[in-house]
């Protein structure tokens, strides 16, 4: 008889009599919130699109005179911290947290990011790669849709619990499209990177309307996209795969490595340097020195100029991916603005004509897996870091991409720049 108990299903009828009006009710509020939300993807791509134009130009304009003129910048970027640490300080307040804010906004941590962080985190980016600073562009793009998205959601007052959250993440991929222009990349990155393994699947939608919406605003706008056709019909033999595993493997480590070495560092330097101007300072000046002793200014900025050398067949330096990982660590741990992932993608395209020519197979071609590949690995992102390498290399790549970029991902370590990034449970 006892026995007999063991094989029966206890089915509770109270439980699914809650449970089936509930999931009815939630189903309708989704139904009734995704216009909304929608609309509201619409006002936000077009403001994120349109600062976005302004921030990516502008920015282009002040490296475009740095590169060209060196000597009359870089060894200024120890004044241009310690003006931009003071004007946060004195005007910013908190804002210099910058994504931290998103992260803990689209969790429900924080109520509300102040909208002052938008033009305080593009004056000391513009700031940081006038005067030679290594940083890249993404995480002020980012933090400008975020914003946005965060600011509306407060204003519309939804009694959905997750608005907020939805319309964080529907901003963040606006600004990640617009400035990159590559909206499908940047729906998946917002969605995944807040939660290792796990879209969130709510906002797909407004983030694909505000992405698209962004990209083409920017466009208009006239930021260009950037773009490279490869022009490569790769030989599959025993040397390609195995160069690929070697690559895949190569890339996960190193995003891995520097998602591991910017906590370390920025706890280190703040604990030497504990007052934050001296600590910009004694770095900007620190950072200066070496920029001009190592070719003129070659690790600084967002590293095109050793995209387009990786790319084009140029001169390629042993060294080149490791200094360029030292010079951004230092400069963002320092309290510089900006972001990793355009010096992600140069420290991968670097890396990858090294791992080419090893096993002589194309260069460009194991260039543009590592521009994709170790920003995946150190965003702790599969999808977006694919989608990043077909829109701007190619889709007939889409394979290939796959391949490496699933490898780098596996290899990472699981480490992640967004300290705040969870796992999933």
């Amino acid at each position: 008889m006892n026995k007999g108990k063991k094989n029966v299903i206890v089915f509770d009828i109270k439980q699914a009599e809650v449970k089936e009006p509930d999931s009815a009710k939630k189903n309708i509020k989704r139904f009734i919130d995704l216009p909304i939300f929608c609309i509201a993807a619409l006002v936000i791509g077009f403001l994120a699109g349109a600062v976005d134009a302004v921030f990516g130009r502008v920015l282009l304009l002040v490296s475009g005179m740095r590169e060209a003129n060196p000597i009359m910048f870089i060894p200024f970027l120890a004044p241009a911290g310690i003006l931009i640490y003071f004007i946060y300080d004195r005007f910013g307040k908190e804002t210099q947290s910058g994504m931290k804010l998103l992260f803990e906004r689209a969790k429900n941590n924080r109520s509300e990011i102040k909208l002052r962080l938008i033009p305080f985190v593009t004056l000391s980016t513009w700031l940081t790669h006038l005067f030679g600073g290594s940083a890249g562009r993404e995480g002020v793009a980012v933090q400008i849709g975020g914003t946005m998205g965060s600011f509306i959601a407060q204003r519309l007052k939804l009694s959905n619990k997750s608005a907020a959250k939805i319309l964080t993440i529907t901003g963040m991929a606006a600004g990640f499209s617009g400035l990159f222009r590559t909206p499908m990349a940047a729906v998946f990155f917002a969605s995944e990177v807040l939660t290792a393994g796990e879209l969130e699947v709510d906002a797909l939608l407004p983030s694909l309307i505000a992405a698209y919406t962004a990209t083409i605003v920017s466009g208009s706008l006239g930021l260009e996209k950037f773009t490279f056709d490869l022009g490569i019909t790769p030989h599959y033999s025993f040397e390609f795969y195995a160069g690929l595993c070697i690559a895949g493997i190569v890339f996960g480590i190193l995003g891995g490595l520097f998602a591991f070495l910017m906590p370390l560092c920025k706890k280190f330097v703040s604990t030497v340097l504990k007052n934050p101007y001296v600590r910009i300072g004694v770095i900007g000046a620190a950072v200066s020195i070496c920029s001009l002793l190592l070719f003129g200014g070659r690790y600084s900025g967002l590293g095109t100029n050793l995209i387009n050398e990786a790319l084009n067949g140029g001169q390629i330096f042993v060294w080149d991916f490791a200094a360029k990982i030292v010079f951004t660590i230092i400069t963002l741990s320092a309290g510089y603005q900006g972001g990793e992932v355009t010096p992600l993608f140069s420290i991968g395209a670097s890396s990858g004509v090294l791992i080419a020519s090893l096993f002589g197979l194309p260069s460009p071609l194991f260039a543009a897996l590592g521009y994709a590949a170790v920003f995946g690995s150190a965003t702790n992102t599969l999808i977006a870091p694919i989608l990043i390498g077909t829109e701007v290399f190619g889709f007939q790549y889409m394979p290939l991409f796959f391949f490496v970029c699933v490898l780098a991902y596996i290899c990472n370590g699981n480490k992640s720049i967004y300290t705040l990034q969870t796992q999933k449970k």
